[in-house]
């Protein structure tokens, strides 16, 4: 099922929670700053694309009925009386390799179950991957060969790894008739003069900072604030919602620090000014290389102050580090969907099992909550265009205005008609980081968890629910 038409250049030897520890392999710009979360370093991992197959694995990929298809269907590219082609566009071999990696994987056993029970309209769903090694020309020469009307071409994309690397293909999205899946959070999705054919998953690292911040300063009967991000759509993406969320709460944000952190850089003068500022609570987007280097700086300095985050700020294999008893006490980790375990859901126990079946030796990790859910709502659309009669590349564009998924309690459920306002996702979920809940090592088959304790999910606050959505909050100049 697995179609690689480019090859896959071995896995760099990047091992996030080594870097973690005083590694200076973190050489991206800001504006390529990181746009996953919880990254386990899986460089190690072992192969599991040769797991056993279950045939008769039950189709828990969809909650809801599926429409059914309809008698006759158009098609154009991607789409054959027999397959049904989906691109992925992913960093198999650049600086995310690690993460990545193992999302591309859990797609692969999702859409192994999906092929198991019938595939969809009658054809088995074939994915193209090929690897952006996280460089932008790069990602554009695959998306030229995946939008292409032969036999690489592609119906739609699960997966666009990178916010400049979307934003490179956006305007081409729409000129082809192509719908993308981000793997990036950046509010700009949402803004149809931006990503009007990229169908954002979950909410944006604008509006979840909004609700980190609520709720880290009710929690903590907070007064003041330091702020500290990297450059660019990510990181000020991120900073621009505590900001909102600041000064909505009348907090005083003591220590500025929007933009002052690049990645790869000697972090001092941000701790030092961010130790003298002395604030009770500290929002953070950055990377787990970089958080670990200002938190546990400014922590042996003594500053006390809670910490919490965008998602990708955090990878629980800190836990395994010298960091890892501060994480237990000062940080509450904050994200998108549910982490694994961490709830009884229909959708946590299909990934669970689904990824036991067909991957049992692959390494354990959150990760394989976004898989399922891109390929859930890759699923959906592609089943409301069989539904629909039209299957060409224009007719999932439009049959994206139908759908709405119901993640089974994996994330907030979707949709994706009407104005932004009407749709745009505004909840999140709060993690308490509990080392004793941590299992290093563990498989998926093992009973093991990734350090985390539910405090608040799906959980909006009242200035996220509140928010009047006109546009990207950050939008570079």
């Amino acid at each position: 099922m697995r179609k690689l038409t480019k090859g896959i250049v071995p896995i760099m030897a990047l091992a996030l929670v080594a870097a973690a520890c005083g590694g200076d392999d973190d050489t991206t710009s800001a504006t390529d700053a990181p746009v996953v979360t919880d990254a386990p370093d899986t460089t190690d991992a072992p192969d599991t694309t040769d797991a056993p197959d279950t045939t008769d694995a039950p189709d828990e990929t969809t909650a809801v009925t599926s429409p059914p298809p309809a008698a006759e269907i158009a098609t154009d590219y991607g789409v054959t009386d027999d397959i049904i082609r989906v691109g992925l566009n992913a960093d198999l071999s650049g600086i995310f390799a690690p993460l990545v990696t193992q999302i591309v994987a859990g797609q692969e056993a999702f859409w192994e179950i999906v092929n198991d029970n019938g595939g969809i309209a009658g054809r088995q769903v074939e994915l193209e991957i090929l690897d952006n090694a996280y460089d932008v020309p790069t990602h554009l020469e695959n998306y030229a060969e995946m939008a292409d009307t032969g036999d690489t071409g592609v119906i739609m994309f699960s997966q666009s790894t990178g916010s400049p690397h979307t934003a490179a293909t956006a305007a081409d999205l729409v000129k082809d008739n192509l719908l993308a899946i981000p793997l990036s959070w950046y509010s700009g999705w949402a803004d149809p003069s931006i990503g009007a054919n990229v169908m954002e998953l979950y909410t944006s690292y604008c509006l979840e900072a909004m609700n980190g911040v609520e709720y880290l300063a009710g929690a903590n009967n907070a007064t003041t604030i330091g702020i500290v991000s990297f450059p660019g759509e990510y990181g000020q993406d991120g900073a621009t919602g505590a900001k909102t969320a600041a000064a909505a709460l009348g907090l005083e944000v003591v220590y500025d620090g929007e933009g002052a952190v690049v990645p790869g850089s000697d972090q001092t003068p941000v701790i030092t000014e961010l130790v003298a500022a002395n604030p009770d609570i500290v929002w953070a987007t950055l990377n787990p290389t970089t958080l670990a280097e200002i938190l546990g700086g400014a922590y042996a300095q003594g500053l006390r102050a809670h910490w919490s985050g965008n998602s990708p700020s955090w990878n629980y294999q800190l836990l395994a580090t010298d960091l890892g008893p501060i994480a237990d006490e000062v940080y509450t980790h904050s994200t998108y969907t549910a982490l694994w375990g961490a709830i009884d859901t229909t959708g946590m126990n299909a990934v669970i099992d689904g990824m036991r079946a067909k991957q049992p030796d692959a390494v354990l990790s959150d990760t394989y909550i976004i898989s399922w859910t891109e390929g859930m709502a890759t699923k959906a659309v592609l089943e409301q265009a069989a539904a629909n009669g039209d299957m060409t590349r224009a007719g999932v564009v439009a049959a994206l205005q139908d759908v709405q998924v119901d993640f089974q309690g994996l994330a907030p459920d979707q949709t994706w008609s009407g104005e932004p306002n009407d749709f745009i996702v505004r909840e999140s979920y709060l993690y308490d980081v509990d080392i004793a809940s941590y299992t290093a090592g563990a498989t998926v088959s093992d009973e093991g968890g990734t350090g985390f304790v539910l405090l608040e999910g799906p959980y909006v606050g009242d200035i996220a629910a509140n928010y009047d959505f006109q546009g990207a909050c950050f939008v570079a100049g």
